[in-house]
């Protein structure tokens, strides 16, 4: 009998252990759908302007109402999850994701269009902001977490420019519909595994009350504030459109922190914004992604325009990138990570991106892509892949569990409003200071100088943290056992 018992148990434990692995490719598939999404539509604009009838000005909108609902509805999503249960919010985005895609592909007129890419974004910001919540509930050992943590990462990270590449390929060799209907296998998929092999969380509940002021007033917020700043290049920083939406946004977010302090049952307890961990590494992961979404805005720019690519060709062009940070991802990082701790390897990494932002920038019309463009792209993957792991671990070290989506979430808004602000000012400064080359040249320039701001974050905000102790215990652990 106790043979018997063993054997289930250990049988037990080997198939918890493969659903839980079995579950992070389910989320990462629903994360992979966002990052295609978010890139796979630049390649794609000239095409649908040209069937649609969109105006310069209203072709902007494509990506921008996508960028606002993603943007807007992060922590909403994330503290839902909290209160009635990951997987539900998770597959509920997915479901809608999926539906809205399908809807956006079979668009015949410009306001389908924009509305579907809205959806899309709702769809895409519910799944997002509980994902990174459910890998760190369901590994909660330092050495697993930082595996699942190193294949989320790859995804985030190629997820960008695997769309340039898919993008590209679609929009020449079919038609730019398919672009869209390209997430329906992969949705219906995801929410299949997803419905079985991710485990639900206990919900805090309902029981207390839901804080549906501060959902209008954080969701209204954030929106007001994407929409200034995705418009701000039409308008001008210092117009009144850009000034009074930004204004409001701010007045609105103020309001939102009072109502908080004062609730017994808060969508975000604001104790959440003391864990120095979670804002410090939220704001170097925005000042980090402003370098890199400015590299994949940019250098798609400058491949077509200066360089002449297609758009496949330019996919292929960032292809090293997405490679470098698949080796890293290997293992690699959270090896790396283990021996040194995340906050050195993050340095290492920082530094790493910054020298190849930094070879782009002196790059002429002339470069060739070998060696100096490719050497970059090279070192732009290892930077990344070893920058974004240690990124997650820290931010999530000193979150408790019961807040995991609400942390998740935070972290996911700073980054991605922030990266918008970044990308946005970036090139505002760029091109209304520069012409030609000349404007590509100091867009990388500032883009390094925001990848630097990130290192000195992290130099001087994120110092001892329970990351990098946890991390080491387990590495001496494993040593020893070894």
């Amino acid at each position: 009998m106790i043979i018997l018992r063993s054997v289930r148990l250990f049988l037990e434990a080997a198939m918890s252990n493969l659903r839980r692995w079995a579950a992070l490719v389910v989320v990462c598939f629903g994360q992979l759908m966002i990052m295609l999404d978010g890139t796979i539509v630049n390649v794609a604009l000239p095409y649908i302007q040209r069937d649609l009838g969109f105006s310069q000005a209203g072709l902007t909108w494509v990506v921008n109402a996508y960028l606002i609902a993603y943007g807007s509805f992060l922590l909403v999503a994330g503290r839902m999850g909290d209160l009635i249960g990951r997987r539900k919010v998770f597959l509920a985005g997915v479901f809608l994701f999926t539906v809205a895609s399908v809807g956006t592909g079979f668009a015949t007129g410009g306001q389908n269009l924009i509305v579907g890419r809205f959806l899309q974004g709702l769809g895409g910001s519910l799944s997002a902001g509980v994902i990174i919540a459910i890998i760190v509930t369901e590994f909660q050992k330092p050495a697993e977490r930082a595996q699942a943590m190193s294949v989320f990462t790859l995804v985030i990270a190629g997820g960008g420019s695997l769309g340039l590449l898919a993008g590209g390929l679609l929009t020449q060799w079919m038609n730019w519909h398919w672009i869209f209907f390209i997430n329906l296998p992969i949705g219906i998929l995801t929410l299949l595994l997803g419905a079985w092999l991710i485990e639900e969380n206990e919900g805090l509940g309902l029981s207390q009350g839901v804080d549906l002021a501060g959902a209008v007033l954080i969701t209204a917020s954030l929106m007001l504030g994407v929409y200034g700043i995705v418009t701000a290049a039409d308008y001008g920083w210092t117009s009144a459109h850009t000034l009074g939406f930004t204004g409001a946004a701010v007045g609105l977010g103020a309001l939102f922190v009072l109502l908080e302090s004062r609730l017994r049952n808060p969508l975000m307890p604001l104790r959440i914004v003391g864990i120095r961990s979670l804002t410090g590494a939220s704001g170097a992961r925005a000042l980090l992604f402003t370098g890199l979404f400015t590299n994949f805005f940019v250098g798609a720019l400058y491949l077509q325009h200066v360089r002449g690519y297609s758009a496949f060709q330019t996919g292929l062009a960032f292809l090293p990138t997405t490679l470098m940070i698949g080796v890293m991802s290997s293992g690699i990082a959270a090896r790396l990570m283990a021996r040194v701790g995340p906050r050195n390897l993050l340095i290492a990494g920082l530094a790493i991106i910054i020298a190849a932002l930094t070879i782009l920038a002196n790059a002429g019309p002339g470069t060739g892509y070998a060696p100096e463009l490719l050497a970059a792209y090279v070192l732009l993957g290892a930077g990344a892949g070893s920058s974004f792991l240690p990124l997650l671990t820290i931010s999530m070290s000193e979150v408790p569990l019961k807040d995991a989506g609400l942390g998740s979430g935070f972290g996911n808004v700073v980054m991605q409003v922030g990266g918008a602000l970044g990308l946005a000012s970036v090139t505002s400064i760029s091109t209304s200071n520069s012409q030609g080359f000349a404007a590509f040249q100091m867009a990388y320039v500032l883009a390094a100088i925001c990848v630097a701001a990130s290192l000195i974050v992290v130099v001087t905000v994120l110092r001892t943290h329970a990351a990098q102790a946890a991390v080491q215990d387990q590495a001496r652990a494993e040593e020893a056992a070894a």
